[in-house]
């Protein structure tokens, strides 16, 4: 039996939204411990690394000490086995995100049965906060400081900057 006190929100957090903050502060007042794991698919064309993924989100999370950022290469399903996480949380915004992410519940199930899967509503506020969309807007020059936290928006101006 897994450890349902112990849960995770995976995802690829390129960049970290504001959408995604307040899904992992949520979920870090429902459980002892939450791991937030950053995907580690180097066959994904990222605009950070995994590395600084897990940084900066890290340094947003500093003052959640029941909170720990961490990388993971492999399935996700794996990561709880290895770690007794008893439940993933996954954010939705739209009956599309619900769509997906209900198929990869049933999925993540068949290869995980003691896995629980909460699906998490996103703040009304972040509806619309997508990460492609931020690394777009940014790539024109738009203002996304009300999309991400400020030292991101930060990050993702050098980052991008930098390729142009």
């Amino acid at each position: 039996m897994m450890n349902s006190r112990i849960a995770m929100f995976p995802g690829s957090f390129d960049p970290p939204t504001l959408g995604h903050m307040d899904i992992i502060k949520r979920s870090a007042m429902l459980y002892d411990k939450l791991y937030v794991v950053v995907a580690d698919n180097i066959s994904k064309k990222n605009l950070f690394t995994a590395t600084e993924r897990v940084e900066m989100l890290s340094a947003e999370l500093v003052d959640y000490p029941t909170v720990e950022v961490v990388k993971y290469p492999g399935l996700m399903v794996e990561f709880a086995s290895k770690n007794d996480v008893g439940v993933m949380i996954r954010g939705v915004r739209a009956m599309g995100d619900f769509t997906y992410e209900f198929e990869l519940a049933m999925m993540n199930r068949q290869i995980c049965p003691g896995l629980e899967i909460l699906f998490m509503p996103t703040d009304a506020k972040y509806f619309l906060i997508r990460s492609s969309q931020i690394k777009e807007l940014a790539a024109f020059g738009a203002d996304i400081s009300n999309m991400v936290p400020e030292r991101v928006a930060r990050l993702v101006g050098e980052k991008i900057g930098k390729k142009n």
